[in-house]
């Protein structure tokens, strides 16, 4: 039985046994328990959402990390009405207890292979269209291998901060700009120009660069405000950019696709996001030879001295279902 396990065995007993335990082991069992409760409490932002997740009252937990924060001399927490924060040296401690937290489940699964033994709560984004199309098909296979294993899917456009909202791992469309973070390139996204039937009958199809500056695109960008870029295509050197119209700027791939669908313009997305569109007539390619430079699909985690074996096995099995669609 693992140390923490053990832990949570033991809440249902007294004192004494509590005593006995530490003795044995030599561990400070309480300490490690406070720590997670506070890394908890730090990721759902919220002592009420971490009581409910440990299924704990929401004064003890209070209890643990106030103790915790005595024990270490330093305020770790901003407590407001509506919402917890860690602080400068919160941050620093948090990092330190996902480290701890992590050697421990990697000491208990050092010796554990068989799907059924892996267990414990994995953490995860991605953007959008990646999650609804690709992975979410394919999850109830990857559960199903290992039972044990309980994963919180974040799907979003906005860049995470994978330290402070305590994620374990990130996919990400593009290059990497965070350097805490350590990343693995699982391939690169191949680019398509697309529009819709109706888009294409009220406007025509265009055949040469030229043709763009009587048509309009939609826009994507995560920060709305920002100059558009235009359409980009890729001479196989370098990216250029041709200024066009467009009255629409979206910052959510789902929108940017269905703005499409309605004719409102020309897009420039990966493949992948727009073949089942293509495959039923729904959009339709243009100009194929002037597409935008692939892009690369980054898979990418905190930087920490381990990774556990339910992260590594997720991380190997995400990269094979990738290949599929990545050059």
């Amino acid at each position: 039985m693992s140390i923490l396990n053990r832990f949570l065995w033991l809440k249902q007993t007294d004192n004494a046994s509590l005593f006995h335990l530490r003795q044995q082991t030599g561990f400070k069992m309480d300490k490690i328990h406070a720590m997670k409760v506070f890394v908890t409490v730090a990721e759902m932002e919220s002592f009420t959402r971490a009581a409910e997740s440990l299924g704990q009252p929401k004064g003890s937990v209070s209890r643990q990390v106030q103790a915790l924060e005595e024990r270490m001399g330093a305020r770790l927490l901003h407590r407001t009405t509506r919402r917890v924060q860690l602080t400068q040296d919160g941050l620093i401690y948090y990092e330190r207890c996902r480290d701890v937290l992590a050697t421990l489940d990697e000491m208990d699964a050092l010796f554990q292979s068989e799907p059924a033994t892996l267990s414990g709560r994995l953490r995860v984004d991605m953007p959008v269209a990646l999650a609804t199309d690709i992975i979410i098909p394919r999850l109830p296979d990857f559960l199903q291998h290992y039972p044990g294993l309980e994963l919180e899917l974040s799907s979003s456009d906005r860049q995470v901060d994978a330290i402070r909202e305590g994620f374990d791992c990130v996919v990400r469309i593009g290059q990497l700009q965070d350097p805490s973070l350590m990343s693995r390139t699982l391939g690169q996204l191949a680019m398509i120009n697309c529009a819709s039937p109706d888009y294409l009958m009220r406007f025509g199809m265009p055949l040469r660069l030229e043709d763009l500056s009587q048509h309009a695109m939609v826009h994507y960008s995560q920060q709305l405000g920002a100059a558009p870029a235009g359409f980009e295509y890729y001479d196989g050197q370098r990216s250029h950019f041709i200024q066009t119209g467009g009255a629409l700027t979206v910052n959510s791939t789902p929108a940017y696709r269905h703005a499409c669908q309605a004719g409102l313009g020309i897009i420039q997305a990966p493949h992948y996001g727009v073949q089942p569109l293509l495959e039923n007539q729904q959009l339709v390619e243009v100009l194929p030879h002037f597409r935008a430079r692939p892009i690369p699909l980054l898979l990418l985690w905190p930087h920490r001295r381990n990774l556990t074996q339910r992260v590594r096995v997720f991380m190997e099995w995400l990269a094979q279902v990738m290949k599929e669609y990545v050059a």
